[in-house]
């Protein structure tokens, strides 16, 4: 190993818009490393023989091979050594959370700063598409066996991506007008590009894979039709896009919008760019958003960018428990975004048109912790207070879409209609069907989604040549 007196703890910082200007535009607002920049942060990398690193990924990047090779300026070999396990770089780089895997495995994080993990795979995703050299993975030759996937969303095309390369025929199964799922309809164009997904998706189509889009497994043809009709193996990766709500008084007032619809219309339909694409949306004056993950961020800096001129989040947890990036939390509050934390709504009210007017909270503090590890809200008696809001969005979670579930005989659910599969392979309880990412899990990450549908393809290699043998 180096000498320790010659190792750099400090990491290269990455340039980001202005707040002040990047808060009234969708632009994105990290802008990633030069090559001046990746080289350096790639020559801290200590290349180690036994990398944490690698342990901490869900999908096994070869962490200290790529990095290897961007330390000799070959960032396409780097590309080549990162697409082995992972089809989707460009997105990893952007939206996983490597400050909770690879990067808090790194052996520099004990003394300083880790190596910038996801910043370079990000480098060298972008660095690969403006050279215009995309790698093609080698892949075996087509066999006779077919497997359908279900979702476009990050599960479903790493899924896809995986059993494509190893000579099985594929074809993704869509229900919106465009592949991605909450790549697409999810994540604003401020943190994660379209055209960006548009290029990972165009890249697994490069592979062989078939993508049939605006088809609706559990309408246009069930699991079961699928399988009768030529389909070896199915695997399950439609999410978990049921919107919750709070269940507090005026939650059916106009003006009150899940989080899914309200970033759906931003991102998917484009409405953002009202009337340029016809997908109007509402933008009150006083926004307030509900919850603490990347959703809620997510939902507040989008209707910043939208006009809204007061927007605040509210959160019944303090700072610490939210679940939300880092990153993203700092993001907001550059922008201007107000904080109630601590906070819980108590109920919605509305004027006589049946619009929502104020919104009534009341103050908590931590207890106990409950059994997710964090610390129990409980309200404080006679804390009670309004806060005057014209729109409300709800971005507390997301449950499972009971479509795919109900109309698939003998596939198991658990009380919350989440799909039952084994973590490890996916398999569920109907032969031949696999399942992962949110619609197992419940909403997650989008790199835990990829490493659950990158297990999922290699039991399914298993069991078709199973059924071979």
């Amino acid at each position: 190993m180096a000498d320790k007196k010659k190792l750099n703890l400090q990491r290269e910082s990455m340039r980001r818009q202005d707040p002040a200007v990047r808060a009234s535009n969708f632009e994105e607002v990290a802008l990633g490393y030069d090559q001046e920049q990746a080289l350096r942060e790639a020559g801290r990398c200590l290349t180690c023989k036994k990398p944490r690193c690698v342990a901490g990924c869900p999908v096994e990047v070869d962490i200290p091979g790529f990095i290897a090779c961007l330390q000799k300026g070959d960032v396409l070999e780097a590309a080549r050594v990162i697409k082995r396990t992972n089809s989707l770089p460009a997105i990893c780089g952007r939206v996983c959370p490597q400050e909770d895997q690879c990067e808090k495995a790194c052996i520099l994080a004990k003394k300083g700063a880790p190596i910038a993990i996801g910043r370079l795979e990000r480098f060298v995703a972008d660095e690969e598409a403006r050279q215009a050299s995309p790698e093609t993975s080698p892949k075996a030759p087509p066999g006779g066996r077919r497997v359908a996937i279900v979702g476009a969303g990050p599960s479903g095309l790493t899924a896809a991506g995986d059993l494509i390369k190893l000579g099985y025929r594929v074809t993704i199964f869509e229900a919106l007008h465009e592949p991605g799922g909450v790549l697409m309809y999810g994540i604003p164009q401020f943190r994660l590009p379209k055209e960006i997904v548009r290029r990972e998706v165009e890249y697994i189509e490069s592979l062989g894979v078939e993508l049939k889009t605006s088809f609706v497994v559990g309408m246009l043809q069930t699991v079961d039709e699928l399988m009768a009709g030529g389909y070896d193996a199915v695997f399950l990766g439609n999410g978990a896009g049921l919107p919750y709500f709070m269940g507090v008084p005026g939650e059916n007032l106009n003006g009150v919008y899940s989080a899914n619809e309200f970033l759906t219309r931003s991102n998917l339909m484009k409405a953002y760019r009202f009337p340029e694409y016809k997908t109007p949306i509402k933008i009150g004056r006083r926004v307030v958003v509900v919850g603490g993950g990347n959703v809620a961020m997510d939902s507040l800096r989008t209707a910043l960018r939208l006009g809204a001129e007061q927007v605040t989040c509210v959160y019944r947890r303090s700072r610490n428990e939210m679940p939300a990036r880092g990153e993203e939390i700092e993001n907001a509050e550059e922008e201007g975004i107000d904080f109630q934390l601590l906070t819980n709504p108590v109920r919605i009210l509305g004027d006589d048109q049946g619009w929502v007017k104020g919104m009534e909270c009341i103050r908590m503090e931590l207890g106990e912790p409950d059994a997710s590890g964090r610390r129990r809200p409980v309200p404080v008696e006679g804390s009670e207070f309004t806060i005057d809001v014209d729109q409300v969005i709800v971005a507390i979670g997301q449950g499972a879409n009971p479509l795919v579930a109900s109309t698939t005989e003998g596939l198991e659910t658990n009380k919350w209609g989440y799909i039952v599969a084994d973590l490890e392979t996916g398999a569920t309880s109907k032969p031949g069907v696999y399942a992962g990412g949110d619609i197992v899990t419940g909403a997650a990450t989008v790199i835990l989604a990829m490493g659950a549908g990158r297990k999922a393809a290699q039991a399914i290699d298993e069991y078709l040549r199973g059924l071979d043998r």
